[in-house]
C-alpha cells in the first residue's frame, strides 16, 4: 500500500494530537508502529534499541544492493502550549508539535510506503529518531551501535521543515545548513565583603564584566569577517543584596558556529580569557562546555551536489538554494560520522518554528515524499559509488 495525499494529512493529524517531549515519545513510536504494519512486509524488518526504548529503525531489503541509503525522521516535540484553533490541535498539555516534527515523520512514512511496496534497488534504512530537541537522540543512537551490522550506512539524508520557503520548496546548500551549538557555562570566584571596603574584597561582579567584554572580542576581532561564529551570554546571576560585594558570579551562554572546526576555535579563546583574567584578578574561573550532539549540520559536498543537480532538474520539483542558519539540529552529530545530506521542506507557515502558532501547510507532505522518492530513485540507478 503506498500512501495518499489524504492518508499522509490523516497520519499527520493523528501525530499532532500526540505530541511527547524527548525519550518520551512512547505514544509515538506505538503509532508508528502501528502505521508500518498495514505495509506489504516482504522486505521490511523493524530494529529497537533496549536502552533507547522510543527510537525505532526500519530496513527495507535492497533487490541488488551496492550500498545502503539512510533516511532519519525526528518524533519529538516541544514544551510549547499549541494556540493554534484546531480539530486536532495537541492533546498533551503544554506539548506541541511546534517543530514540525509530526511533518519530518509523515514524509518518512510515505517515502516507507512507497518502497515496501517498489523494492527498492539498494538496502534502505529509515531512522525514527527520538530527542532531537534535547538530549541529543542521533548521538545516543549512533554512540549505543545503532548503524552497525545489516543496519550500517554509508550516505544519510534526512529534512526539515521551514515556515520561510513557500510550500513544498526544496532547499538546501553543499555546504553547512545549520550551525553547531555548545552550551557554555563560567563560574567566577572571587571574594565577598563590604560594599564600603572593596579593598578587602574580590568583586566577582567585575570580573564577570570584564570577561563578557573581552570574549565578545573573540568574533570582532580574531575571527576572519567573512566565517561566522556567535557567542550570546543570556543569564548572569550574582550578588545577594546591593551592599554586599558579590563573591562568586554565574555566566550561562550559547556559542554557535558553522564548523565543528569553529566552535572548537571560540572555545579555546574563552579558555585563554579565563586563565588570563584569572591572572589579573587573582580569582579561579572555571569553563564549562556541554555540546552533545549539536554538531554543524555539514552537508557532503559530492553527496549534496548529486542531491541538487536531481532537485533542480525534475520539472516537478522547485528547488532553492539556501543559506546557512543559526539554529541547531542534532542531525549534525550525524553527518559528523557518516556523510550525507540535510535539506529543508517549505511549509509557509504564519508562525515561526517553536512558536505557539507554527501552523505548516499540509500540502508540503506529498511535495516532500514525491521529491525524495524520485531522488532515491535516481541515486539508486547510478552506477558510481
Amino acid at each position: 500500500m503506498i500512501l495518499d495525499e489524504h492518508q499522509l494529512i490523516d497520519i499527520r493529524r493523528k501525530l499532532h494530537q500526540i505530541p511527547e517531549l524527548a525519550l518520551d515519545e512512547f505514544q509515538t513510536n506505538t503509532y508508528i508502529k502501528k502505521v508500518i504494519a498495514t505495509f506489504p512486509q516482504d522486505y521490511l524488518e523493524l530494529k529497537e534499541i533496549k536502552e533507547l526504548p522510543t527510537a525505532l529503525l526500519v530496513h527495507v531489503q535492497g533487490s541488488d544492493p551496492k550500498r545502503t541509503i539512510g533516511y532519519r525522521a525526528d518524533m519529538d516535540a516541544l514544551p510549547v502550549t499549541e494556540e493554534n484553533n484546531l480539530s486536532y490541535a495537541s492533546k498533551n498539555k503544554g506539548v506541541m508539535h511546534a517543530c514540525g516534527h509530526d511533518i519530518h515523520m509523515t514524509v518518512a512514512l510515505g517515502i516507507l510506503s512507497y518502497f515496501a511496496t517498489h523494492q527498492p534497488k539498494d538496502n534502505l534504512v529509515f531512522f525514527f529518531q527520538p530527542a532531537e530537541e534535547s538530549d541529543s537522540g542521533g548521538q545516543k543512537a549512533y554512540d549505543l551501535g545503532a548503524f552497525q551490522g545489516e543496519y550500517a550506512i554509508d550516505e544519510f539524508y534526512g529534512l526539515h521543515d521551514n515556515a520561510d520557503l513557500a510550500t513544498g520548496v526544496i532547499g538546501t546548500n553543499a555546504e553547512t545548513l545549520f550551525a553547531g551549538t555548545t552550551e557554555v557555562n563560567v563560574i567566577i570566584q572571587g571574594k565577598s565583603g563590604h560594599a564600603a571596603f572593596p579593598h578587602d574584597a574580590n568583586d566577582a561582579v567585575v570580573i564577570a564584566a570584564n570577561f563578557i567584554n573581552q570574549v565578545q572580542t573573540v568574533i570582532s576581532r580574531s575571527i576572519d569577517p567573512v566565517k561566522c561564529g556567535v557567542i550570546t551570554f543570556g543569564k548572569v546571576e550574582a550578588g545577594v543584596i546591593r551592599n554586599v560585594i558579590a563573591g562568586t558570579a554565574r555566566l550561562e551562554g550559547t556559542i554557535r558556529g558553522l564548523t565543528q572546526d569553529m566552535i572548537e576555535f571560540i572555545r579555546n579563546r574563552i579558555l585563554e580569557i579565563a586563565k588570563g583574567l584569572e591572572i589579573s584578578f587573582n580569582a579561579k574561573i572555571t569553563v564549562e562546555y556541554n555540546q552533545g550532539g549539536y554538531y554543524p549540520v555539514e552537508n557532503d559536498p559530492k553527496l549534496t551536489k548529486r542531491f541538487i543537480k536531481y532537485m533542480q532538474q525534475d520539472d516537478q520539483v522547485r528547488f532553492q538554494e539556501t543559506k546557512p542558519a543559526m539554529t541547531g539540529e542534532d542531525f549534525g552529530y550525524l553527518l559528523n560520522k557518516i556523510p550525507g545530506t540535510m535539506f529543508w521542506l517549505g511549509v509557509s507557515s504564519p508562525g515561526s518554528l517553536h512558536s505557539v502558532d507554527f501552523l505548516p501547510h499540509e500540502e508540503a507532505i506529498m511535495a516532500g515524499v514525491k521529491a525524495f522518492t524520485g531522488f532515491l530513485n535516481y541515486r539508486m540507478n547510478l552506477e558510481e559509488e
